[in-house]
């Protein structure tokens, strides 16, 4: 097969310096199947490679490896870098943490292609295309994958269809596949199935858009079912009374897992965590806490059942919900060593319990919040004793807005538009030193507000988000903030914060070093664990939303990420970077390739191309697929907070933002062509705005 070579990138940077080389020694022959891995090698770090997606079933993305430290990282340098020609349209976000057994990388994109690369050339080995089109799912936040499960000879993948796979983990050939949800009522896989004891386990994705959660256990033989649990319990199940009686939102209530599941095979039970409640912003319509929405669940691994929860938000209308992966660890409290579960949340706090009962090993306190008798709110909400990692209040009011209970968390909303906290801890997974007791948790720190309104009482179309009411958005500009924190005391050991939101995951190893695909600008960075000091930083030729993991090869101790960026202006990338302390590629220039936000290098400008027919079309789906998270279905407010657009706005004026940038919103000129860009103000000019 004919090695990749860097497929998008600006021609200023020579593509000599970023080939891969050729000559694998690999055959498709050669590749080594997985075993049916055992306990021990599930729950201790794989020093030759990376076979789960949180490195082990403890989800707590720690290597021991030191051959890389504190002294000499900062000679750390690419060894070589492949693109996959996967993934580079308006829809993806690469959130994907590479697999590594015997030699072999293996790696998915948000297209749900999925790739096996030789460790010594970076060369594909072979390749799996999913041919999947915008038409075959229908999702909530842009089209996203973040890991691949591994075992018995398979690579399992979760696609946003909805469908689950095992390929042969030799060939990339389809050995099952099985449909168990409906994509079209909004049912998606975007995490990374989890491989253990005869079993693939996964949680359904779907949140905002109408749909019951669910976790599955599926048998790598042939993908028959072996349990399901519902999130959202059903009549005569534990926790239904939660939900009103004389209606069936329930059936929509949410509670998506967004994450793969943690795993404690001495205890028998798998921990995760779930999603926001449905509708989003309308309470009024399901009166009660309405488990088991933002949550934290253990059921037993091989039937399903139920253990324990512990329901970080009662009765959530504020999206604070709970997309962190679960970590495991052991530590000692009161002069004993407990079975801890920690578990960072949107709400800012990290929720520390004992993973074999579900109570809080400190503190957590049910106080008294504000009310509004319209949304049905809960009467308590549960504060973490500790410190928190984003502030719990906004401090100053938006232009043109007014602060309602001093823009506190868990004040409520109805009609009247209330700003709070936003985002805390999303879906980048965090990462846990047992050496230190530390946890590296990435944030961002904004605000968002919301009202909700009548729609909150109708059933879901499955066209558009199911919300009940709409975000409102002013433009703020969010601020990432990177925290560590004891767990043994909740308290911060340091921070350190940046201009844009915090999106990758962590990598911490025993060398002192937690690594990052740090901010929106194409950097991975190597922080020191004890201080939180930069010791080294290298640029990509996009930005790595995903992962970062490590492994032992040849002596060689490697760090691998993949740069496929894509996320809030972002430029797309495809490119697989390996790194070693006797790599000889440099980073890319700043300017060169760097997508995201301004750099030193001038942007291209986006222009109204003279005498052109906008596809308005065209600029509808770009929209649904680059814009909805943040500007939402009505050109409002999203999710991500961007500003509410106004019918005063003319394509001039969205040509000019789009290609500049405004307030917190980055950039789109490395995004959009002047044609695509066009195509967009003129569906929010002719039909978005003008309704």
């Amino acid at each position: 097969m004919l090695v990749r070579v860097l497929k998008q990138i600006t021609s200023i940077v020579a593509l000599v310096m970023l080939s891969v080389t050729a000559g694998s020694a690999f055959a498709a022959e050669d590749i080594v199947a997985a075993p049916a891995f055992s306990v021990a090698e599930l729950t201790s770090p794989q020093d030759d490679g990376w076979i789960t997606n949180g490195g082990t079933l403890s989800n707590q993305r720690y290597s021991p490896l030191n051959l890389i430290n504190k002294d000499n990282v900062a000679n750390l340098k690419g060894v070589w870098r492949t693109g996959l020609d996967s993934a580079l349209e308006f829809r993806h976000n690469n959130q994907a943490q590479p697999l590594v057994f015997e030699g072999i990388i293996y790696i998915v994109t948000s297209q749900d292609d999925v790739f096996a690369l030789s460790v010594d050339t970076g060369e594909i080995l072979w390749e799996y295309r999913s041919g999947l089109t915008p038409d075959d799912a229908f999702v909530c936040c842009g089209w996203v994958s973040r890991g691949l499960g591994l075992g018995e000879g398979k690579v399992y993948l979760g696609r946003v269809d909805a469908k689950l796979m095992a390929l042969d983990q030799k060939t990339g050939e389809v050995v099952w596949e099985i449909q168990d949800a409906d994509p079209f009522a909004g049912y998606s896989l975007t995490s990374a199935p989890l491989y253990y004891d005869g079993m693939v386990i996964t949680g359904y994705s779907g949140g905002d858009l109408g749909t019951r959660g669910r976790v599955k256990a599926y048998d790598v033989d042939d993908g028959a079912e072996i349990w399901t649990f519902y999130t959202i319990p059903g009549p005569g199940e534990f926790g239904h009374d939660t939900w009103p009686q004389d209606n069936d939102v329930w059936q929509w209530g949410g509670a998506p897992v967004w994450h793969t599941p943690a795993l404690d095979p001495e205890l028998g039970m798998l921990y995760f965590s779930t999603g926001n409640a449905g509708p989003v912003l309308g309470g009024g319509v399901r009166p009660g806490d309405n488990l088991f929405t933002a949550s934290i669940l253990a059921v037993d691994v091989y039937t399903g059942e139920y253990r324990w929860h512990f329901q970080e938000v009662h009765h959530d209308i504020w999206d604070y919900d709970a997309p962190n992966p679960i970590i495991l660890f052991e530590a000692e409290y009161d002069g004993e060593m407990r079975k801890g579960l920690a578990h960072a949340g949107k709400t800012g706090w990290v929720y520390i319990l004992d993973r074999i009962t579900g109570e809080p090993l400190i503190g957590i306190e049910e106080r008294e919040v504000p009310q509004e008798p319209r949304q049905a709110t809960s009467p308590t909400q549960p504060y973490v004793i500790g410190d928190a990692l984003v502030a719990h209040d906004v401090k100053y009011a938006p232009e043109d807005y007014d602060l309602v209970n001093e823009g506190r968390i868990f004040t409520p909303f109805y009609e009247t538009t209330v700003f709070t906290p936003l985002a805390g801890v999303n879906w980048p997974p965090s990462a846990y030193d047992p050496e230190t007791n530390s946890m590296f948790i990435c944030a961002s720190d904004s605000a968002n507000a919301a009202r909700a309104d009548a729609s909150q009482f109708e059933a879901p179309t499955f066209e558009g988000q199911f919300l009940g009411g709409a975000y409102v958005g002013a433009g703020l500009q969010s601020r990432g903030v990177y925290s560590a924190i004891d767990l043994k005391t909740n308290k911060l050991v340091w921070q350190r914060q940046f201009n844009d939101g915090c999106r990758s995951g962590s990598l911490a190893t025993g060398g002192g070093l937690v690594f990052m695909g740090r901010r929106n600008d194409d950097r991975i960075v190597a922080l020191d664990t004890a201080t939180g000091d930069r010791l080294w930083e290298f640029r990509m030729d996009a930005p790595a939303n995903s992962g970062v993991t490590t492994f032992m090869h040849k002596g060689e101790q490697h760090i691998v990420t993949y740069a496929g960026g894509g996320l809030f202006g972002g430029k797309k990338g495809d490119g697989v970077w390996l790194f070693s302390l006797n790599g000889n590629l440099n980073e890319v220039p700043a300017g060169q390739g760097a997508g995201g936000l301004r750099g030193p290098a001038p942007l291209p400008a986006l222009n109204v191309p003279e005498g052109r027919e906008a596809d308005v079309a065209n600029g509808k789906t770009i929209y649904s697929q680059s814009c909805v998270y943040c500007h939402g279905d009505t050109g409002e407010g999203g999710h991500g907070g961007g500003a509410e657009l106004t019918s005063a706005l003319e394509v001039a004026d969205i040509m000019e933002v789009l290609s500049n940038g405004r307030n917190g919103m980055p950039p789109f000129s490395l995004v959009f062509s002047s044609e695509q860009a066009h195509d967009v103000a003129n569906y929010l000019t002719a039909e978005l705005l003008a309704e």
